[in-house]
């Protein structure tokens, strides 16, 4: 069955008209293109009349002076150096909406580092989008996020591209090319290797072909898109 960016919207309102607000999950590798999806995602439904906000995992990036600590900095983006059970908190606390207004935590490219307090989620949101790496790891850590979606999405993208748009992003903010090289086919891969072997524990594996019509399709100011983000 082919899925399309419009049948991806219509699933994803369909979650944000229940009784309480939902929490869509979009998994994948690096570079597989989560955010971009994600945004557009947002886009669409907002122009579709849904409130939804986009909180991404990445702000739950452990800071670099605890992985300094941890002597975890050469594997920065591994599972355990991310806050994982505070990150399945702020799910829950987004899912169970009693609060008059959530703060969620961002992440700094230009820095590479997580900055609390960056993203507003206010009671009228009714459908949380939230992707990253690791939302359908089976371990201890990861367990707790499952449980605080309705569903998560797993975004499929060739291997070969990928490698080439993620070494891309790394030269784009600072590493030179022959870092940004061995980071991706290095940390980065180890990491690849343990979220693509999560792939099957999805609710729907969405194929590459849907950002290219992405990319494709004008924006609602007249420009193309461009990808961004992971």
């Amino acid at each position: 069955m082919t899925t399309t960016f419009a049948a991806l919207v219509d699933r994803a309102r369909s979650l944000a008209g229940g009784r309480g607000r939902a929490v869509l999950g979009i998994a994948g590798a690096p570079a597989a293109g989560k955010t971009t999806l994600a945004r557009h995602l947002v886009r669409a439904l907002s122009e579709a009349g849904v409130a939804v906000a986009h909180v991404p995992m990445d702000g739950f990036h452990l800071a670099d002076a605890e992985l300094d600590r941890l002597g975890a900095r050469d594997r920065k983006g591994a599972p355990d150096t991310f806050d994982a059970l505070g990150y399945a908190a702020l799910l829950r606390r987004l899912k169970e909406d009693a609060d008059e207004m959530i703060y969620a935590p961002g992440f700094e490219r230009t820095i590479e580092q997580p900055i609390a307090g960056t993203i507003p989620v206010p009671p009228a949101a009714r459908l949380i989008i939230s992707e990253g790496n690791y939302l359908l790891v089976d371990d201890p850590r990861w367990r707790p996020v499952r449980p605080q979606t309705d569903e998560i999405w797993y975004l499929d993208l060739d291997q070969e591209e990928r490698l080439r748009r993620l070494v891309e992003r790394h030269v784009r903010f600072g590493k030179p090319e022959a870092d940004a090289i061995a980071w991706a086919t290095g940390t980065d891969e180890r990491n690849a290797e343990i979220i693509m072997a999560t792939r099957n524990r999805a609710d729907l594996i969405i194929p590459a072909t849907v950002l290219d019509d992405i990319d494709a399709a004008p924006s609602a100011d007249g420009r193309t898109p461009t990808r961004s983000g992971t």
